[in-house]
Parts: structure tokens; C-alpha cells; sequence
């Protein structure tokens, strides 16, 4: 029964693993689908290379920073307990790249490709999971000051604040340094709308995601015994909420249709396996009109050209995620309770605090070194063919 049960476990967490690596094509279709024609191939390309960067940084560095554990001993060891371990290093490998795909979204169309691989090697080798360590692997002490302070540890069951967090205020560093695409904002105040190129490839990147997203939360139990059903019904309602306030409040757009599950399942990843659904559905509706609002006024208020928008969608999304896992988490609003709003708050803004710390020391080192933004005639001809010498479609597009 022992042997039967590992192995079920190995199963279990490698279906996860595929399906959340299946999420990273949705990341690139979502981004293929927004950025202009002549950026298409680029955006393909980034997410591609990108995962397999990933793939080596955190196997030779990142997973053994994070929880201590390497793989440089024969292949007899590593396959102990059916390679259970392999397969848990593949399933939290994919989260670990979500970091840099999240990331490309908001520094797409005018960011140099060789140092963003450089970037992504440092993030998902070094930065990332460093905070990962302290979140899910008690590094450092701070869960347990945390569980002194608060009564409870910070709670973060599938990375609302881990992943998506991180990644969106590691964008907002990058894109800030970087500065907007040209033309997008005018000498005279106009703001130049650049709309996306295709709905359609949009639309599929999100549904990608969307389908995916059912492996990143509910297979985050990474054991058969601790998988439950509420972790999946409380995605459902998230997702529905984000899609209904991302309806209303973005009045029909599709673009903001297509995005509001992601911010709704976005914020319930935290707690997702604590809340009642109905704190779930309203978990997400509040992320769906906050990615809306907060789209806005970062394109056109603040003039920040975060293209994709990966700093409200995934960095406030994911921060609300994490104090909403304290609110509706807890046994008043119908939750299973052992959380903390102090601890959830304070877990957050650390996790904010090492995000934009790491974001801005290693993307201004690169600016400094490498240089990270193209230069402006070929940011006009388009990255696809300044870069891969090739077009997403055999003839020449005439249109930006």
C-alpha cells in the first residue's frame, strides 16, 4: 500500500506539473495577443526560452536555496520513493518560471532579449526563491516570529503572493527603469492607445491559463491525501467573480473580460484552501474591478506603459490575494481559520519589500552593464525582426 500511495503521489504531482507548465502557453498566447504585429514572434520566443532558463537556474541553484535539497548524487538516490522529489522539483519549477513570464508581459516590445535572459536567470536562481524559502520552507525564522507575534503563520497555499506578487512588483521595477514604448505617451499629455493585435489569440492565452489554473491550485496539495475538493470549487468562484466584475466595471471590453478570471484567480491562490466559496466569489470580483481601475490609471494617469498591465493583474491582485486570505480566511466570514490578518499583511509587504528591492538592483544593474531597451529604430522595425529576423506572417506587416 506504501509503494501504491507514493506512487499515486508521484502521479498526482507530475499531472500538476503538466498542466501548470501547459499555463506557460497561455502566457505566451495572452502576450501574443496583446503586444503589436511586429512583436508577435518575440513574444513566443521569450516564453519559451525563458521556462527552459528557468528550468536550469533553479535546478543547479534555485530549488536548493529554497528548500535545501540538490541533485547531484546518482540516479539511483534520485530515484528513491519513485522519484517523488524529481517530480515535486518539476511542479514548483513551473511556479518558480511564472516569475519571468509574468515579468515579459510588462517589458514587452522594447526590451532587449539576451538580458532578459540574464534577468531570469538571477530571478528564478536567486531572488525568487529566496522569498519562496521564507514563505514554504520556514527559512530564516520569520514564519515563526510571525506565528509569535500574530498567532499565526503567514498563509500563502498557492502563491498569490509567492509567484504572482513577486512577479508583478518585479515588473513594476523593470518597467520603470525601462520606460515606456515610443509614441505611447506624447510631448502635449496625449496618451496613444497601442490596441491589441489579436482578441482571438488573447482570448486563448487566457483560456489557457484559466483551465491550467485548476493544476496550480488544487495540485499545490502536492500529496493525494491532502487534496480537496474546496480548494477547487473556491478557483470556480474566484474566477467567475473576476470575470463578472471584470464585465461590469470594464463595460464589455474584452480585453478586461478575458483578464478578469486571471485576477480573480490570482488572488484566491492565498486562500484558496480556507475560505468558504462565497469569500472566494468575493475574493475575486474585488480583483476583477481592481485590475480594471488600477489598469486605467496605470496606462493613463500615471503613465506607466506596463503593457500587458502585470502590475495590477498579478502584483495588486496578488497582494490583495494575500490580506483577503486573513479576511475571508478566518472562521467569522465562514473560513476554516488558523490565519492572520496582521500575519497576512505583514507576510505581503515583505514580500512586496524583497520584490522591488531584488526587481530594481537587478534590472538597473543591467541597465548599467548590458543595457536592457532597444534602440529606437529597432524598437520601430519591431523586435521580431531585430531580433529573430522573421515575421509572424510570411508577408511584411505595413501596420505598427
Amino acid at each position: 500500500m506504501e509503494t501504491l500511495k507514493v506512487s499515486a503521489d508521484v502521479l498526482f504531482v507530475l499531472l500538476g506539473a503538466i498542466m501548470v507548465l501547459a499555463m506557460h502557453a497561455g502566457f505566451a498566447f495572452l502576450e501574443l495577443g496583446t503586444v503589436r504585429r511586429k512583436n508577435q514572434v518575440n513574444a513566443l520566443m521569450k516564453i519559451l526560452v525563458d521556462f527552459s532558463i528557468s528550468t536550469v537556474a533553479y535546478f543547479f541553484v534555485g530549488y536548493t536555496l529554497a528548500y535545501g535539497v540538490n541533485f547531484f548524487s546518482g540516479a539511483q538516490a534520485l530515484a528513491a520513493k519513485g522519484g517523488y522529489e524529481l517530480v515535486k522539483f518539476f511542479f514548483l519549477l513551473t511556479f518558480a518560471a511564472a516569475i519571468p513570464a509574468i515579468v515579459s508581459g510588462g517589458i514587452a516590445e522594447r526590451f532587449r532579449f539576451n538580458p532578459q535572459l540574464v534577468a531570469t536567470f538571477l530571478l528564478v536562481g536567486f531572488l525568487y526563491p529566496f522569498f519562496e524559502g521564507i514563505a514554504w520552507n520556514q527559512a530564516y525564522g520569520i514564519q515563526g516570529a510571525l506565528k509569535g507575534l500574530f498567532g499565526a503563520e503567514f498563509h500563502d497555499f498557492a502563491g498569490s503572493v509567492v509567484v504572482h506578487a513577486m512577479g508583478g512588483w518585479i515588473a513594476l521595477a523593470a518597467v520603470l527603469l525601462l520606460g515606456p514604448r515610443m509614441g505611447r505617451y506624447t510631448k502635449d499629455g496625449r496618451v496613444l492607445a497601442f490596441p491589441p493585435s489579436s482578441i482571438p489569440f488573447l482570448a486563448l492565452g487566457a483560456w489557457v491559463l484559466t483551465v491550467g489554473w485548476f493544476g496550480f491550485n488544487v495540485m499545490s496539495a502536492q500529496t493525494l491525501d491532502k487534496i480537496t475538493g474546496l480548494v477547487a470549487a473556491n478557483s470556480l468562484m474566484a474566477m467567475a467573480g473576476g470575470t463578472i466584475a471584470g464585465l461590469v466595471v470594464g463595460r464589455n471590453d474584452p480585453g478586461f473580460v478575458h483578464n478578469g478570471p486571471l485576477a480573480g484567480l490570482v488572488a484566491v491562490c492565498a486562500g484558496s484552501d480556507v475560505m468558504h466559496p462565497l469569500g472566494a466569489l468575493a475574493t475575486g470580483a474585488v480583483a476583477g474591478g481592481l485590475f480594471v481601475v488600477m489598469f486605467n490609471a496605470t496606462q493613463n494617469r500615471f503613465r506607466i506603459d506596463d503593457v500587458l498591465g502585470v502590475w495590477p493583474l498579478h502584483g495588486l491582485c496578488g497582494a490583495w490575494g494575500g490580506i483577503a486570505c486573513g479576511i475571508f480566511g478566518s472562521k467569522a466570514l465562514g473560513g476554516l481559520g488558523g490565519v492572520s490578518l496582521a500575519s497576512q499583511v505583514a507576510g505581503t509587504a515583505l514580500g512586496i519589500a524583497v520584490a522591488l528591492a531584488g526587481g530594481f538592483a537587478i534590472y538597473g544593474v543591467l541597465r548599467k552593464t548590458m543595457g536592457i531597451r532597444l534602440d529606437p529604430e529597432e524598437e520601430f522595425e519591431g523586435a521580431d525582426l531585430s531580433i529573430h529576423r522573421i515575421t509572424a506572417t510570411p508577408e511584411r506587416e505595413e501596420r505598427a
